[in-house]
C-alpha cells in the first residue's frame, strides 16, 4: 500500500518514512505544504499523514481542498496542536484520525494500519463494471459482451487502475508508481506500449470504446470520450 507523509520537519519526516518503508508501505515524503497538496490531490495513496503546521499551505487547507474534491482517502493529523479545538476542527474538516506530537511510533502504525483496515473492508467490491466491461478481481478475470479477455497480471493491475477510476485522466507518471512502482522516465515507452496492448485486447473488437488518450495529459477509461 502507499501512503503519503507531509511533514517539515526534517528529523521526525525521516523517521516517520523509515518506520513505515520497514513495516512494508510504499511511502511518498514532502517537506512543504505546497508540495503535499500537490502530491495529496494527483497522487493515488491509500492514507496520508499530514501535519498542520507547514510552510507555504497548512495541513487544515490540504485536508479541506481534498473533501472539495470529493477524495475519500484517509487522513490522519500528526501534529503538535494538541487542543481540544484543534482535535476538533481537524475531524470536522474531514481527517479520519488526529495523533498529537510527541508520540511512539508504535501507536502511529497501529492507527495506520486500523485506518487501512477500515478503508479496504468499505472499499472492496468482487466485481466492477463499465458499460459491458466487468472485472472480476478475485479471480483476476475480465470479460466484455460475456466473452473472456486474457490479459497478463500487469495488463489486469493497469485496467483494474483505470475502472477504479473511471472518468479521471491517469499521467503516465501515475500509472508507473501504480502498475510498475517506478518513477516515470520520459524516455521509455512502456506505459504507451501497455495501453496500446491492453486497447487492443479491450476495445479493438468492442463498442462503445473506453480506453481514450488525454494528448499531453495521460489515458482515461470512461464510456464517453474526455471535452
Amino acid at each position: 500500500m502507499k501512503l503519503l507523509v507531509v511533514e517539515d520537519e526534517v528529523k521526525t519526516g525521516d523517521y516517520v518514512r523509515q518506520g513505515l518503508t520497514e513495516a512494508g508501505f510504499i511511502v511518498d515524503l514532502a517537506r512543504t505544504g505546497l508540495d503535499g497538496h500537490h502530491l495529496a490531490l494527483t497522487g493515488a495513496y491509500d492514507l496520508i499523514i499530514l501535519d498542520v503546521m507547514l510552510p507555504d499551505v497548512d495541513g487544515w487547507r490540504i485536508v479541506q481542498a481534498l473533501r472539495d474534491a470529493k477524495s475519500s482517502t484517509p487522513v490522519l493529523f500528526l501534529t503538535a496542536r494538541d487542543s481540544v479545538e484543534d482535535r476538533v476542527k481537524g475531524l470536522e474538516l474531514g481527517a479520519d484520525d488526529y495523533l498529537v506530537k510527541p508520540f511512539a511510533f508504535s501507536e502511529l502504525l497501529a492507527r495506520v494500519r486500523t485506518l487501512l483496515r477500515r478503508g479496504a473492508a468499505s472499499a472492496f467490491q468482487d466485481k466492477l463494471q463499465v458499460a459491458d466491461l466487468v472485472l472480476d478481481i478475485p479471480r483476476r478475470r475480465a470479460e466484455r459482451q460475456e466473452r473472456r479477455i486474457t490479459l497478463t497480471n500487469k495488463e489486469f493491475a493497469l485496467l483494474e487502475l483505470m475502472v477504479r477510476r473511471q472518468g479521471e485522466v491517469l499521467p503516465r507518471s501515475l500509472i508507473a508508481s501504480q502498475v510498475w512502482d517506478m518513477n516515470f522516465d520520459s524516455d521509455t515507452n512502456v506505459i504507451d506500449v501497455a495501453i496500446r496492448r491492453l486497447r487492443a485486447k479491450i476495445d479493438d473488437d468492442f463498442e462503445p470504446k473506453l480506453i481514450h488518450t488525454v494528448r499531453g495529459m495521460g489515458y482515461m477509461l470512461d464510456v464517453t470520450l474526455p471535452d
